[in-house]
Parts: structure tokens; sequence; C-alpha cells
């Protein structure tokens, strides 16, 4: 008796990844839709995920193991290799370290059935932070709301959602276009994605979740995803390439103005931002090496793609285009924080621009301008500057801090004279606030000195475990106030010190903005007993007897 044709292939590509292979494939066997073929693409792993595999495939007879006689060094020939092999008419792609929700394949499948005119189906991608544990939805507002879309020309913002793991695809369509992953190159995702959007004549869109993306965005370099390899120029190469070959595509097939851009800003606003986020933390060499491959590609990309950019990121592209690399990096740090420059310089127009020097050509002054940021305009509680820590000293006691302080205002919206500061830390709910003055000691530039002593700062009666980064705070004559970023030397050493039943570590950020960072962590009776027992009670909807059961644990083991 033959065997029952399945419904749907889904192929889990694997390269040494024992571990997590067997999440991935019970993703795929708890799918609520069972007439499904899975096929282990294994990229020819050299750890244990050959006999897991086996082992699998032993367990269930929906399961085919597939060994790749050599590594191929990327998804895309294992994807394919399991593609010869498919029997079902639709196909979709698990990478071995995600998994499927329960009902993907049926939601997806059941899009096909309903319009069996579509070339595939696509939903939303849930991103798991392995850190933190955060979940969020990739790109919401596209997949929002159920509709089909009658080719990319309709939505060119679709090309935002670049994922192949995302979708379900009529088998017949892949053949028909002999559309492959293209092997050899990286970010395979992008131009498949690309390839496939452009080539179907009509897919949908349905808002269920069908994929769940292991986000691990601090994993040790050696061990990161391609796509968080952004240390290695290699990886900005392989990127630009990719993008190179989707420009080629969108221009052979003729599509329209609008998707060029569509793609050109989806470049600057994704790829190019996961790398100027990076940027104060290259070294020179690296970010010369940046340069000199993305300044080329930049220069060719739609005008009206920098335009939709926020001001602070067309900034960064910007010096970097222009070759003003110790200025980019301070550009980034203020990247999504509203962090004003250092200095600005005026026109004899009165236009204001990033940096100390006149922007020497017409499309400088137009992407350095600052005058859409009203910095000299703006009321003061959303006034932009910048604040940094000029220097980090540890003062005798258990974990006391002095700070030197340098604030500086580029359109000298602060009054002559000092100015009142604080800084601000809330760990709970308690607000520790220390005040101290801001002296100017030129125009637009006033520095301070301040000593933040953790060990009065307030924490809750259960104790507490995060990060929290101080603020500051500027108070006008007149009692407004402005509340801002404080950014921390890169390379200041951390200490860490215990009291009060927390181990606390004082460091700089080290991503990101690059703020003093301040991590508590509860230890002895606090973790083992205090910290329990609330989250035990803390699961009990009565707030009042959660309070009252934290604050007698805590004063019974003090």
């Amino acid at each position: 008796m033959p065997a029952q044709t399945p419904d749907v292939t889904v192929t889990v590509i694997v390269f040494n990844d024992a571990e997590r292979l067997p999440r991935a494939v019970a993703s795929l066997r708890a799918q609520t839709h069972e007439n499904i073929e899975i096929v282990i693409s294994d990229d020819h792993s050299t750890d244990r995920t050959p006999e897991v595999a086996r082992e699998l495939a032993a367990q269930d007879a929906r399961i085919t193991y597939l060994r790749l006689p050599e590594n191929s060094g990327g998804c895309s020939a294992p994807r394919n290799r399991a593609l010869d092999i498919a029997r079902a008419p639709y196909v979709m792609f698990l990478d071995s370290d995600d998994e499927l929700p329960p009902r993907a394949v049926e939601s997806l499948l059941a899009a096909h059935r309903e319009n069996p005119a579509i070339d595939f189906a696509m939903g939303a991608v849930q991103r798991i932070r392995v850190d933190t544990g955060h979940r969020s939805i990739w790109m919401p507002h596209l997949v929002a709301e159920r509709r089909t879309v009658p080719g990319i020309e309709a939505e060119p913002a679709l090309l935002f959602e670049h994922l192949s793991t995302s979708k379900m695809y009529a088998r017949a369509f892949l053949d028909r276009h002999r559309l492959r992953f293209p092997e050899g190159i990286h970010y395979e995702d992008q131009l498949f994605s690309a390839q496939a959007y452009g080539l179907a004549r009509s897919f949908t869109v349905v808002p269920d979740t069908v994929y769940r993306w292991y986000i691990a965005p601090y994993a040790a370099e050696s061990a990161a995803s391609i796509s968080n390899q952004r240390h290695k120029l290699a990886n900005v190469r392989d990127r630009v390439h990719v993008q190179t070959l989707i420009d080629d595509f969108l221009k052979e097939g003729g599509f329209s103005d609008a998707v060029r851009e569509a793609k050109d800003y989806k470049f600057l606003k994704h790829d190019f931002r996961m790398y100027a986020g990076d940027l104060p933390y290259r070294a020179d060499d690296w970010l010369e090496g940046f340069a000199e491959i993305v300044n080329p590609y930049l220069a060719g990309l739609a005008p009206g793609a920098y335009e939709r950019l926020p001001r602070a990121e067309r900034v960064v592209l910007q010096l970097i285009r222009d070759g003003r690399l110790d200025e980019a990096r301070l550009a980034a740090r203020g990247l999504g924080h509203g962090v004003a420059p250092r200095e600005a310089v005026t026109d004899d127009a009165g236009s204001l621009y990033w940096g100390g020097t006149l922007p020497a050509t017409p499309e400088a002054r137009r992407e350095l301008a600052l005058d859409d940021l009203a910095l000299d305009t703006r009321p003061f509680p959303g006034a932009q500057f910048r604040h940094e820590i000029v220097s980090v000293r540890r003062n005798p006691g258990a974990a006391s801090l002095a700070l030197h302080i340098r604030t500086h205002d580029p359109a000298l919206r602060l009054p002559v004279g000092p100015q009142v500061a604080a800084l601000l830390l809330s760990p709970g709910r308690r607000r520790t606030t220390v005040r101290f003055r801001l002296d100017p000691v030129r125009p637009g530039v006033f520095e301070g000195r301040v000593d933040l002593d953790l060990t009065q700062v307030p924490l809750p009666p259960q104790g507490f475990d995060g990060t929290r980064h101080p603020l500051l705070q500027l108070q006008a004559p007149g009692g407004l106030r402005n509340t801002g970023l404080l950014l921390a030397p890169l390379d200041f050493p951390s200490f860490t010190s215990e009291f009060r039943r927390h181990r606390v570590t004082v460091e700089p950020e080290g991503r990101g903005a690059g703020r003093l960072q301040v991590r508590w962590a509860a230890v002895g009776m606090t973790a083992r007993v205090v910290r329990p027992v609330a989250r035990r009670v803390g699961r009990n909807q009565v707030a009042r007897r959660v309070r009252r059961a934290a604050r007698l644990v805590s004063a019974l083991t003090r």
C-alpha cells in the first residue's frame, strides 16, 4: 500500500545543533494539521546531530533524515536538497534553533485551500529574546490584517518582511519559476524572498503567528549566527552583495520605482541600521573598511529612501559617506535616543548643521541639517542635550561612585550660569534623586561632579534582579524639567560589590548608546527565600496580599 501523500513538507535545516534540533522537530510533531512530511536536512554536521536526527526519524514515520555529503557553509544547499525530495504540494522551511507554533501549518494551508490561485501564504513571526525571554511580533503592521495581495507592486512595503521561513509556498510556483535558494552566498533569504515577492501573481497575508524566531543578540562572536556576525567585514560584503543581486532582479524584471525605492529604504532602515548601532564599538581600521564597502552602494540608492529616514539615521549615513568616521561614532551613540550632537554649526542663513564644520556639498547640507529637530525651539521638556560621563571613579565605601559629567547644549538652550541638575535611578518604585550643579566652561558646554552611593538606593522589599541606567535631569528656572540619557565612557573598568543581600555591578553598557549601567542580582536569603516567596505569592491576584507577604518575609530575614 503506497504511503499517503503529505499535504505539506516542512524542511528543518541543521548544522551542529544536536541540542536544539529535538525542540524544532517536536514543534512539527505537535502541529494541529498532522498530514505533513518532515525532512531534516543536515549540512554535514560533525557533532551528535546525525545520531539525534536518526533517533527522531525512528520515532515518527513522517520524518526523513537527509545528510549532505559535505558542508556547504550556508542555509541554501540543505534547503534545496530537501526540496528535491519533498513529496507535498506545499512546502515550508524551519531552522533548527526555531519553532513553529502548533497551528502554523493549519493556518497557512487553510489560506491556500481558500484561494488555490495564490502562490504563497505568509503570517506573523514572533521574536523571542533568548537572554531576556521578551516576545514581540516582527513587523506587526505588515501582518495585522488578513488580505490577498495582487503582487508586490500593490504593497512594496512587504519587502521589509524578508524571511523565507514565515511562508508556505505552492510547490508548483517554485518549480514553475525554478525558484531555489542561491548557493554559495549568505543572506540567501533576502534574495529568495525578493524573488518570491516579485514572481508571485498573488499571495495571502494571515495575521496568525506562524513562526517562532529565537534571537540571541549577544551570543559569543564565534558562535553567533550569520546575521549576528556583523563584526566581520566579510559579513558586510555579503550583505551588500545580496542587495546588488536583488537590485539586478528588480531592474531586469521592470519593477516600478516605488518597489525599488521600498527595497532601498528597507536596506537603509534595517540592514545598514544594524551596523550603525555598532559603530561606537568598532576600531578605526574596521570603520575605514566598512566605509569602503558600503559607500559605493549607498551612492546609488534612491533619494526618496533617505528622505523617509529619521534625521539621526540620515546624519550617521552622511558622516560615513563623507569619511567623517570619528563623528559617525559620536552620532551613532544617539540613535533612537534623542541625543544632541556635541556641537552644531550655523550657516549665513541661520540653518543648523551637525558637527563643528559646515558641510562641504549641497547633498551633505541636506542630510546634516538639523532644522527639523528644532533643537533651539522645541519646549524645554523635549529639548535635546548630550550628557556624557567624562570619568568614573570609585569612592571609598561599598559602592560609591564619583562621576565627572559634561553636558553639551549645541543650540544654547540653557541660560548663562550654573545649572540645577540631578541623577535619577529607580531599581524599584522609589526613585533616587541626587542633585548637583553643572557649571559653564564655555558656551554650550557645562561640567559638574556628583557622588552616587548605590548603598543608599532603595530596593523593593522582595529584592531586585535587573538592570538600570541612570538618567540626568535638568531643571529650568521656571521649574520645567528635561530628562535625558547619560552616556558613559565605553572602556571604563567595571566593578562588583555585595551589600544588602545583593550583588551590584557597575559597568559600561557595552552596546547601543553605551550608557552607564548598574546591575543588581539578589544573593543569600533574598535570592533563596524572599524572591521565590514573592514570585509565588505574586501569582495571586490580590495585590495587597502580595505586598504584605513580601514585606513580612523581608523583615523576618533581615
